[in-house]
């Protein structure tokens, strides 16, 4: 089950290309609540503004693989919470 969740973010990792498209369309969506537009922008911002680290950025693999962590969490959070004609249309599954 662990191993499974894991190579779910790992896939959705590698399809960063989808997830520009997919932001631009949910931030303009009006099918998206105002509210669910102002969480995301304020988990966005927050950890730009505050980067709680787990793991210190001096340790440079490590440190850069807990922000692709955090990135990919707001990310799969806004896909779960976004519209599913919008999940279908851009492909942004989480199988």
């Amino acid at each position: 089950m662990v191993v499974l969740r894991l190579w779910r973010r790992i896939k959705f990792v590698f399809n960063i290309r989808k997830s520009i498209p997919f932001l631009v369309r949910f931030f303009r969506s009006e099918e998206v609540s105002g509210k669910k537009k102002w969480i995301s922008v304020t988990f966005l911002i927050a950890y730009i503004l505050f980067p709680w680290d787990i793991i210190p950025d001096f340790l440079v693999f490590f440190g850069l693989l807990d922000d692709v962590a955090v990135f990919t969490y707001i990310m799969q959070w806004m896909v779960k919470v976004a519209p599913p004609s919008l999940v279908d249309e851009l492909d942004m599954k989480q199988d």
